[in-house]
């Protein structure tokens, strides 16, 4: 089966380009979707080339099990559970042991980063939040940018629920003592 690719192609057309292996879909899909992605690996990573890389890891499983797509619901928000997996696939890799807090040094009465940073802008923010730990970093883009549990967190990270919401405290007081210095 040939597929023509051209600027009309519709995601689908390109899934189903991916599906049977055609380098061009892939490209095109990649391309497409690289910023989002990118937007969401580098809330998970210290650097842009962590990022990147995590990026590139991560379409790899894309294109691995792009049979797995259920076209009846949004392809983003399954490009976004992927890349997150992936992000904490490489956060274990790499990171698994630095920086995990005691649940009995948690502050949990502490405000929202969102009040102390509203003239920041999104950059500015990421860049903060690229600064701290593996852990807090984390936890951090997981329960407040993503949405996840500390129940679901403690499950995808191995770590105990405490561990999640005192990593999160502390990422939050770090934060506030970087905005302070800003």
């Amino acid at each position: 089966m040939s597929i023509t690719i051209d600027r009309n192609n519709t995601l689908e057309v390109l899934l189903e380009g991916c599906r049977i292996g055609n380098a061009k879909s892939q490209e095109l899909l990649y391309r497409q979707f690289y910023g989002y992605a990118m937007s969401v690996c580098l809330r998970y990573s210290q650097t842009q080339e962590e990022a990147v890389e995590i990026v590139n890891d991560g379409f790899m499983k894309v294109f691995n099990h792009v049979d797995k797509i259920d076209l009846t619901k949004s392809f983003k928000n399954w490009l976004r559970r992927i890349m997150v997996n992936t992000a904490l696939d490489y956060y274990r890799q790499n990171h698994k042991h630095n920086n995990h807090a005691d649940i009995q040094a948690a502050e949990y009465l502490v405000r929202d980063v969102k009040d102390a940073s509203s003239d920041l802008t999104y950059k500015e923010l990421l860049g903060l939040v690229q600064k701290l730990s593996p852990a807090y970093r984390t936890v951090f883009s997981l329960f407040v940018i993503d949405g996840y549990s500390h129940q679901e967190i403690g499950e995808m990270l191995e770590i105990s629920v405490g561990t999640s919401k005192s990593n999160l405290a502390r990422a939050r007081i770090n934060l506030r003592e970087m905005l302070s210095k800003a």
